[in-house]
């Protein structure tokens, strides 16, 4: 059976992605690759794809991973029906009180008042 997957090329800590058609039983470093569909850089996020050829290796039973079907979908390749997309992850934050934007103002506002303060007291006066 095909799969639609993505094989990770790029430098390390740069990584980039080709979205490639491969048999579901070999892993993606094996570099057996039946059709190369396009490629996604997710630094710049940009995706560059051969819509014709993904949706052909989908109409003949290729099964996408769960990324790989998000990209088509995004790109406007149609998917089948039987093409099931996974869920957004909503993360839920443990602590919102200790994040910096939610801190109360008036801390910044009384370090600009005691910063203007000693500009104001240096004045000379001589006798």
């Amino acid at each position: 059976m095909l799969s639609i997957r993505m094989q990770r090329t790029g430098r390390k800590g740069h990584a980039m992605f080709r979205v490639v058609v491969q048999e579901s039983r070999l892993t993606p470093t094996s570099g057996k690759v039946v059709a190369t569909l396009g490629s996604y850089d997710p630094h710049a996020k940009t995706v560059r794809l051969d819509a014709e050829k993904a949706s052909f290796y989908l109409n003949n039973g290729a099964q996408p991973s769960d990324r790989a079907a998000m990209l088509l979908q995004k790109e406007g390749v149609e998917l089948p029906k039987w093409v099931k997309l996974a869920s957004q992850k909503t993360s839920k934050i443990r602590n919102p009180e200790k994040l910096r934007r939610n801190q109360p103002k008036e801390e910044a506002v009384a370090e600009e008042a005691a910063a203007d303060a000693p500009e104001a007291e240096t004045g000379t006066t001589e006798s």
